[in-house]
């Protein structure tokens, strides 16, 4: 039992480092566009406006994929889907190094969401296959710690790469990167599945309570009939947009209205994602430990996004003065908070859906990030041509707290907690 156990936690602790390692490249891939968008607007005479229609391309696409790939993941399994996941956005990205007019660039966007969101739909089914339950927040807080390592790295060495090769080359490195990653994903699960898994057997029986009917049902339309459902994607839609404009138009921001220039914002710029990076860890760890002391999960995790969502109204401070330091303080906060928020707002999905369901239910809620996005992007484009960058911080400090009461009940029908004799150790 012993050995079994050691053998488990191995692979515990190699899944979470690949997710780490793919969420990372996942992150860098996206980063790049935004951090090369200058040039890209100058060879392709791209607007501000013409760039947000490039953004809303990768975003429309994604609201299809995640649509999409918990289906797909239920019915492939985690090993198989995620690989198709990333072979597909690998080589999408590794394209981008080719094009040459503002079509194919959408259209390689375009390719690139159909691909990537897979990861964050794939990445929970196997947390809740192969985690016991108080390991799960962490262990979603660690690989999307990648996400915002990803962020994080990509402004300098996107600024390193292209001051010494040719711009396009980044997209390449991008590509070949993802390829590389598969061999060890096979590796890691091979030979393995979700029904021969050590903690597969303890999340059947440690699941908490009885779904209502209509979520019980595990077709498409019963997960997507849920009211639970419609509640975390709506909380989706109105949070992840923030994340969004940190990710793709916050270096814009302070190239043109904070007057860095590319190599200031390599130098400080990553500091906003260094924030999202420890709320992953600090949402997850928090969670972990509340529940370990017999906290109920539900009233846990959304205790923590209460937390979060108190601190994403100082949006409006990072433009007060003209101070780039100021601005690239209050993102990381901001950043910080909404990764708190996102990675328990994960657990509580993972914590309101059986097994056999978490990469759909995950695929629907995950959908109304990408439409939150798309929606938020074209916004953003308007409000920057027609009023600059100050309207749309005041929009993102009011997105947290309304999408907490508009998801606060999704577990009020949970039953009690279970005897800690009945939990898993």
């Amino acid at each position: 039992m012993k050995k079994r156990q050691a053998e488990h936690g191995r692979l515990q602790a190699f899944l979470v480092l690949l997710l780490f390692w793919i969420a990372l490249i996942n992150y860098f891939d996206r980063q790049s566009l935004s951090v090369v968008a200058p040039f890209f607007q100058r060879e392709l005479h791209l607007s501000d406006a013409g760039y947000s229609h490039i953004v809303t391309a990768f975003l429309f696409a994604s609201a299809i994929a995640y649509a999409l790939t918990g289906f797909i993941s239920d019915r492939l399994g985690t090993r198989l889907s995620m690989a198709l996941y990333v072979g597909w956005w690998s080589v999408a990205e590794g394209l981008t190094a080719f094009v040459h007019s503002s079509q194919m660039l959408a259209t390689m966007r375009f390719m690139l969401g159909l691909g990537e969101p897979g990861l964050w739909v794939a990445a929970p089914k196997a947390v809740s296959e192969y985690f016991e339950r108080e390991k799960r927040a962490a262990a979603i807080g660690s690989y999307t710690l990648g996400a915002t390592v990803g962020a994080v790295v990509a402004l300098p060495v996107i600024v390193a790469v292209t001051s010494h090769l040719p711009w396009r080359t980044i997209f390449l490195l991008d590509g070949i990167s993802g390829l590389l990653w598969l061999p060890l994903w096979f590796l890691c699960l091979r030979g393995r599945s979700r029904q021969t898994s050590p903690s597969d057997g303890q999340s059947r029986s440690i699941f908490p309570f009885s779904l209502p009917k209509t979520a019980t049902n595990g077709s498409f339309l019963g997960i997507l009939s849920a009211h639970r459902t419609w509640q975390l994607l709506i909380a989706r839609a109105l949070t992840d947009p923030v994340w969004y404009f940190y990710l793709f138009w916050f270096p814009k921001y302070l190239a043109s209205a904070q007057h860095l220039s590319l190599q200031q914002i390599g130098r400080t710029g990553w500091c906003v994602y260094l924030g999202a990076g420890l709320g992953t860890q600090i949402g997850g760890v928090l969670a972990g430990e509340w529940i370990k002391r017999g906290s109920k999960p539900a009233f846990v995790y959304r205790r923590i996004m209460a937390f979060s969502a108190m601190l994403v109204p100082l949006s409006p401070l990072a433009t007060l003065h003209g101070s780039p330091a100021l601005a690239i303080t209050i993102g990381a906060i901001v950043a910080l908070a909404h990764m708190c928020w996102l990675v328990n707002l994960g657990a509580l999905a993972i914590e309101l859906f059986p097994p056999s369901q978490i990469a759909t239910a995950f695929g629907l809620i995950a959908a109304g990030s990408a439409v939150g996005g798309m929606v938020f992007s074209e916004v953003i484009g308007h409000v920057v041509t027609h009023d600059g960058y100050v309207p749309l911080f005041w929009i993102m400090a009011f997105a947290h707290p309304l999408a907490l009461m508009v998801m606060w009940t999704s577990a009020e029908t949970t039953t009690p907690a279970l005897p800690l004799s009945h939990r898993s150790h």
